[in-house]
């Protein structure tokens, strides 16, 4: 199993807190919880999907993790 890691972003807005990881913005990693703590948790969930989808396709988690184009 091989381990990453990412930067997260956490911040307040309005009535809830919204996650996202800039990283891998171009798979839409954005989410959002009603506290802090449920964003977090929603944002790891989000993480491991993305990665999982990366891994059973095949796919090489390295630095550019967008398509080229």
């Amino acid at each position: 199993m091989q381990t990453y890691v990412f930067s997260v972003v956490i911040e307040p807005d309005e009535d809830r807190w919204l996650a996202y990881c800039p990283a891998l913005d171009y798979y839409a990693a954005e989410t959002w919880g009603y506290t802090r703590d449920e964003a977090r948790k929603n944002i790891h969930e989000i993480l491991e999907m993305i990665l999982d989808e990366f891994d059973q396709e095949g796919k090489p988690m390295t630095g550019e993790t967008q398509p080229a184009i």
